[in-house]
């Protein structure tokens, strides 16, 4: 649900809090006006009558977490002034394809919606949405003054729907398409923005897996004086990205494309200067991209080298050899993504240099359980001891000790991010045998900032324990493979009480343990479960017990009809079904109850 309460304070006991005076309430909106934070606002919304209409009448910035949390209608009925919304949509676990790819998230209801209610409307922002050509033409001729679009991890839209955007948003500032599915529809969008100067700082489109017009892209750039950002995919060749680069010596972010000639060879006398144009870029702090990476070409990025705050490798596999030759100059970088192929010795250089490093993402080339994965203890052990200013980590191996995760918590006790995936089902300390339980329970204990945990391995009830005793700040916890029994999650619901974000799977978790968090689940936004022990009838409870939650049950299509002829039943009536194994739930509170646009694989209880 939104972190913002969107309920009727109908209720409020304002006896005591009204301001008859009129100028007494403007001046509470003046003062709400600076209050940014939105759980703060939240907090003053929550006062009183008078506090509830002045904090609604004065945000600007909508942020919801779920987008079936609260209606279209109810949301613009409170707010009115609204300026930028952030829309979130499925659940998380639709990164890794566990939720259907038809389950919902639509956002048409809300553009049709905000078109008459938010004409000031200048940002939007989605999140795991499914948005079509039709929204984004709605977006483009409803808010004139239109500057920003973000879409994370979306789909159903294409060049058409982009196309209607660029052209018609007169001050369109910000263009951000990111981990996105683009349909192809053989348009040239990029074609499609003003001849005349623009007022873009902001273009990614790194995920869209099609080429563009390149010679329209390069006329783009070179009218976008104020564009500061800039991230080109795989079509976009190196000779190609030397050419954009001389337009836009400002920009502070990059991503490369593809970082290799592809096709687009130069000619030996016309040999590029590709070291050239990385130094004429004096105020460039983050490079990503590099994909199908040419490593003859990373000697060129050296002169930015020394300025990078963040680098993402993410999509490169380089050796670590080809790594040694950049990272040494990068002293300065806070933020590192890379692939394991780096190795160890690649992270044990990356220690010796960045002692600023506040963020690292170590991802597998090869997800697979029985792949070999060349990171390990050893790894995380040097990062531990080098960049004692961690503050968040991923991290994928295949061996990990409690005595390097021990480490961790002691080098690095301002992690607000722990989330460490051990590839494979229940593997323990790879020296000791031991399971990974006092690891976890040293990174709760001893990082008193962290907020979010995502554990693997081997874990017996004895971590779940440590998690729900020390874990008091975790709101996000993913669990995998974990515990004995129900009273392992049990430990967790009882014990961690600003928990929002719930994500289970493959544990051995019952019913028992399902039930045993109903006093929590109304103030949190949402839980996952999923190949675990959960029945028809623990749900159907938890749905009878608890009428503000949306209970829904997930399955495949050939266990449709089965699951439909069960709830279908009088509730008070015994049903062999109800002791059926759900394979997954998701379960979110809600102002709106079930949702209407459910697919025929999901059951809402």
């Amino acid at each position: 649900m939104t972190e913002h309460h969107t309920c009727d304070h109908g209720d409020h006991d304002d006896s005591s809090s009204h301001f008859p005076d009129q100028v007494l309430e403007n001046v509470l909106e003046t003062v709400l006006m600076f209050l940014t934070c939105r759980r703060d606002r939240n907090a003053a919304s929550l006062v009183c009558k008078s506090w509830y209409r002045a904090e609604a009448m004065t945000r600007t910035e909508l942020f919801i977490g779920n987008c079936y949390a609260v209606s279209p209608h109810r949301a613009i009925q409170r707010f009115g002034r609204v300026q930028s919304l952030v829309l979130k949509g499925k659940p998380r676990f639709a990164d890794f394809n566990l939720v259907p790819p038809n389950w919902g998230a639509h956002f048409a209801p809300w553009a049709t919606a905000m078109g008459a209610a938010w004409p000031g409307l200048e940002k939007v922002c989605l999140k795991r949405m499914s948005i079509t050509d039709d929204d984004l033409k709605m977006i483009s001729v409803s808010f004139p003054r239109f500057k920003e679009l973000v879409l994370v991890c979306c789909e159903g839209f294409g060049p058409i729907g982009l196309a209607d955007v660029v052209s018609k948003c007169r001050q369109l500032r910000v263009l951000d398409l990111m981990e996105c599915v683009v349909d192809d529809d053989e348009v040239d969008w990029i074609s499609f923005f003003p001849e005349t100067v623009t007022c873009l700082e902001s273009l990614i489109f790194d995920c869209v897996d099609i080429p563009v017009n390149i010679d329209a892209l390069e006329r783009l750039v070179a009218r976008s004086p104020s564009l500061k950002k800039l991230k080109l995919n795989r079509h976009v060749s190196i000779a190609q990205l030397h050419r954009l680069m001389l337009h836009a010596p400002q920009l502070t972010l990059l991503g490369t494309g593809a970082f290799n000639t592809l096709s687009h060879v130069p000619d030996e006398e016309q040999e590029l200067d590709l070291s050239a144009a990385f130094s004429a870029c004096k105020n460039l702090s983050c490079l990503s991209g590099f994909q199908e990476i040419g490593p003859q070409f990373l000697p060129a990025i050296h002169p930015v080298c020394a300025n990078l705050t963040s680098l993402n490798f993410s999509y490169a596999n380089i050796n670590t050899e080809h790594l040694k030759v950049v990272i040494r100059h990068c002293y300065k970088l806070q933020v590192f993504w890379v692939l394991d192929s780096i190795c160890d010795e690649g992270l044990q250089s990356v220690a010796a240099t960045c002692k600023d490093l506040r963020e690292l993402r170590v991802f597998p080339v090869d997800a697979r359980e029985d792949s070999e994965c060349p990171v390990s203890e050893v790894g995380l052990l040097a990062i531990s001891e080098g960049c004692r200013k961690l503050r968040s980590i991923l991290y994928f191996c295949q061996r990990m000790t409690n005595a390097a995760v021990i480490a961790m918590s002691k080098n690095c006790p301002d992690l607000v991010v722990f989330r460490l995936c051990i590839m494979g089902r229940h593997l323990p300390d790879h020296i000791t045998g031991e399971p990974m339980d006092e690891g976890f329970g040293a990174i709760v204990r001893n990082c008193k900032k962290l907020t979010r945990l995502a554990v693997s391995g081997l874990l017996t009830d004895k971590a779940l324990s440590y998690i729900g005793k020390y874990g008091k700040l975790v709101r996000t916890l993913s669990l995998a493979f974990a515990g004995d029994g129900d009273t392992g999650l049990t430990y967790v619901l009882e014990g961690c009480p600003r928990l929002q974000k719930l994500e289970i799977r493959d544990s051995p978790f019952g019913d028992a343990a399902l039930l045993s968090g109903l006093h929590h689940y109304y103030n949190m936004r949402f839980l996952w479960m999923s190949s675990c022990r959960l029945t028809l009838r623990g749900c159907k409870e938890v749905a009878r017990r608890r009428p503000q939650l949306v209970v829904e049950v997930i399955r495949d299509d050939e266990q449709e009809n089965a699951l439909e002829d069960s709830v279908s039943m009088d509730d008070g009536g015994e049903n062999k079904s109800d002791d059926e194994r759900v394979e997954k739930l998701y379960m979110y509170r809600s102002l709106e109850g079930r949702r209407n646009d459910a697919p025929r694989c999901v059951t809402i209880l």
